[in-house]
């Protein structure tokens, strides 16, 4: 079983919106996925409710809960498990972090959320956890190149030294149509940009998690 925390200590840099379409990405015929809603404003949980599809599975949950909720998917037969935590609760990050097999921090491109990056990865670092960067609702590439603000995005967080997705999730208007929905850009506009985008980001995660030293739980 993998386990995926979502963390990042500054709100709105697109936490849910990420465990959303990861999770439904993660679900497999046989292979069920648990979404793990720490965050208090239950974002995920009201997405949860909109949708018709049985996948992927939900619960609401206290930070304190993670490790006997991880026990008991895994005795469940549950594949995977993602985790999405509330930007300010310190102790709560640390106890989704702890129980990760990766840690994804998401951030906005922008200069104010980059600079507030760094207090998460000192919390990875704190539990032993080497996380990956995620650059997300960046400006849509319009050709060959990324647009200079990502390309300096990255630069940052390389100097912070963090690991960075290769993937650069835009801000599209379909994900807030899909998310209204109950679904995500892949289940809504499968052929769209978005939809690709969100795919191969989750790719590098699975990647990243098939080369990654297991934790036996």
């Amino acid at each position: 079983m993998q386990v995926i925390t979502i963390a990042a200590r500054k709100g709105g840099v697109g936490k849910t919106t990420l465990a959303m379409h990861l999770s439904v990405l993660a679900s497999a015929p046989g292979a069920p996925a648990l979404l793990l809603d720490t965050d208090p404003q239950r974002s995920l949980a009201w997405w949860h409710k909109l949708r018709e599809a049985d996948v992927p599975n939900l619960i609401e949950a206290e930070a304190r809960e993670l490790p006997e909720l991880v026990a008991a998917a895994k005795r469940e037969g549950i594949s995977r498990i993602i985790i999405d935590t509330p930007p300010h609760a310190e102790d709560s990050i640390v106890h989704a972090m702890r129980v990760a097999d990766l840690i994804l921090v998401p951030t906005r491109p922008g200069p104010l959320d980059l600079a507030a990056v760094a207090t998460t990865l000192e919390l990875a670092e704190r539990v032993g956890k080497a996380p990956l960067a995620v650059i997300n609702h960046s400006p849509p590439r319009t050709g060959a190149s990324e647009p200079s603000i990502v390309l300096e995005a990255r630069a940052a967080l390389a100097n912070m030294g963090a690991a960075v997705a290769a993937t650069a999730v835009a801000n599209r208007v379909s994900m807030s149509h899909a998310i209204l929905t109950g679904s995500t850009v892949n289940e809504h506009e499968p052929g769209g940009k978005a939809a690709a985008e969100v795919e191969a980001l989750w790719r590098e995660i699975e990647t990243t998690l098939n080369r990654s030293p297991r934790t036996s739980r």
